[in-house]
């Protein structure tokens, strides 16, 4: 099992509105980067766990844990041209643009916000902190992953099977 850190922001799909579809599948879609799509693809696996990580609001930080619940597979937003992922040069079968399927897995008591994480010291090489970040997707060490559940107040922090 990996960890991950998935970025969204609330106004586009909250961690609310994925608690709020407990043991149903939800399409991480309008991925739009190479380097996330290729993690997608050759890196993210069912059954891994991501922080659900909310980003561009007045407090960005994290609500809690998401488990990842298939493979990557074609994002069928690509070859819509209502939608507002599209991309007019994906075709369909072309394997452009993945996504994943994601279910809710577990409140944080607690949100972690952004500066809190900034000024522990235990977190500073993780990838959401640096300068420049911009990857919806992220991979997370399991240090920095179970150091975040603790600060949302996990009282039993997810371990690798």
């Amino acid at each position: 099992m990996r960890y991950w850190l998935f970025k969204s922001e609330p106004s586009v799909f909250s961690f609310e509105d994925l608690r709020l579809r407990p043991g149903r599948r939800e399409p991480w879609e309008g991925v739009r980067n190479y380097q996330v799509r290729n993690f997608m693809r050759d890196d993210i696996k069912p059954g891994d766990l991501g922080l659900f990580y909310h980003s561009s609001c007045p407090e960005p930080g994290v609500a809690g844990l998401l488990r990842v619940e298939g493979p990557a597979r074609p994002d069928p937003a690509a070859y819509d041209p209502e939608s507002p992922y599209h991309d007019p040069k994906s075709a369909p079968g072309d394997l452009r643009w993945l996504l994943v399927d994601v279910v809710w897995h577990a409140d944080f008591p607690r949100f972690v916000p952004l500066a809190e994480m900034r000024g522990d010291g235990s977190l500073a090489e993780m990838l959401v902190l640096r300068r420049g970040n911009r990857l919806s997707i992220s991979p997370v060490e399991e240090t920095h992953f179970r150091r975040v559940c603790r600060l949302g107040g996990l009282s039993r922090i997810p371990r690798k099977g």
